[in-house]
């Protein structure tokens, strides 16, 4: 009987040892598949943004913990930089973030104070981020009153025609207030008023009717054209 005994202690002593071990075995698989760092990180839709840019914002360039890493917080840090409009973020298979970036878009540099300004009404420094920009310049002051006003016209401007305008120049008359002048990398001049800026987009479509003249393009009161003598 006492022979009995003995070996039901040894089995349960050999049972403890075995659950011990599996839990063991199963914080440290745990805690080892918690720790594997991202593999890949894909950034999508950016144009004149680096990854450098985008990785040290969401304090990502060490690439941390797959399963540390919080995708609202990344979100609203890179939701701070002027830049950027919108951002998405995606956890993917195999340990992969992608995040995709809606970029803002830069208008038109301000002369008078030295400044880049985008889609969103932001002005950023003329720095290195926004050297590469190829956007008109605004040669002069502008009214705060009509400055919103300006700002939204350009936004409406398609980027293939606002990256063939070199400078712009407010230059009201006794008979309209919002009158703007846009010098043309081609050697035509546009006058526009903020009521029609969007006419424009329309100058591809007009060059092609002008047969390599160079002139005046009259779309603030009427649409006509004055080829220069």
């Amino acid at each position: 009987m006492a022979k009995k005994i003995v070996k039901k202690r040894k089995l349960k002593i050999f049972n403890f040892l075995l659950v011990l071990l599996i839990l063991i075995g199963l914080f440290f698989g745990i805690k080892f598949f918690l720790s594997v760092p991202i593999k890949n990180i894909i950034i999508k839709k950016t144009t004149y943004l680096n990854d450098d840019y985008i990785l040290d914002l969401a304090n990502l360039k060490n690439y941390p913990s797959y399963f540390s890493i919080n995708g609202f917080k990344i979100k609203k840090e890179l939701e701070k930089s002027p830049y950027i409009d919108s951002v998405k973020i995606k956890r993917d298979f195999f340990h992969v973030i992608s995040i995709e970036v809606v970029e803002a878009k830069a208008i038109f540099y301000d002369n008078a104070s030295d400044k880049v300004v985008l889609n969103n009404k932001e002005a950023v420094s003329n720095d290195e981020m926004v050297s590469s920009f190829r956007i008109p310049r605004l040669i002069n002051e502008v009214p705060k009153d009509k400055y919103n006003k300006f700002i939204k016209g350009m936004n409406l401007i398609e980027e293939d025609v606002l990256g063939k305008i070199s400078d712009i120049e407010y230059q009201p008359n006794d008979i309209d207030k919002d009158r703007f002048l846009l010098y043309m990398d081609d050697g035509n001049m546009v006058y526009l008023t903020l009521t029609k800026f969007k006419m424009i987009n329309y100058y591809n479509k007009v060059l092609s009717q002008l047969e390599n003249h160079k002139g005046i393009l009259y779309l603030d009161n009427g649409n006509h054209f004055q080829i220069k003598e």
